[in-house]
């Protein structure tokens, strides 16, 4: 997905709580899936900033040599406006866009 395309909410606002509790009849597991997913999203905007930052990466050590590279520091900058993980994440499960399932409330086949 495209987190730079979601049009969320910048800032904390107040929800209505009965909107979490439509899926799982329960508030406490309905936080455990967005916070799962905020996690998949945190972890995937990381690794995509790290690959980016890695093309300005310099192989030598020399700690007198440092560079500020108007790339680089713009690419820290669109990523630190980008939405926090966990408002897309909730953005996403109000929005249906979460696949999630509970193995322990599912039935065992009967062999």
């Amino acid at each position: 997905m495209d987190y730079k395309r979601v049009k969320t909410d910048i800032n904390a606002v107040t929800r209505n709580i009965e909107d979490f509790t439509e899926g799982t009849n329960n508030i406490y597991e309905t936080v455990a899936v967005i916070s799962k997913r905020a996690n998949q999203i945190g972890l995937e905007i990381k690794e995509e900033l790290n690959q980016k930052l890695s093309e300005f990466a310099t192989t030598s050590d020399n700690l007198e040599e440092v560079f500020e590279n108007r790339e680089q520091i713009e690419i820290a900058k669109f990523y630190e406006h980008l939405p926090k993980p966990t408002l897309i994440a909730i953005h996403e499960y109000l929005g249906s866009d979460i696949y999630f399932r509970n193995p322990h409330k599912e039935r065992p086949e009967d062999f």
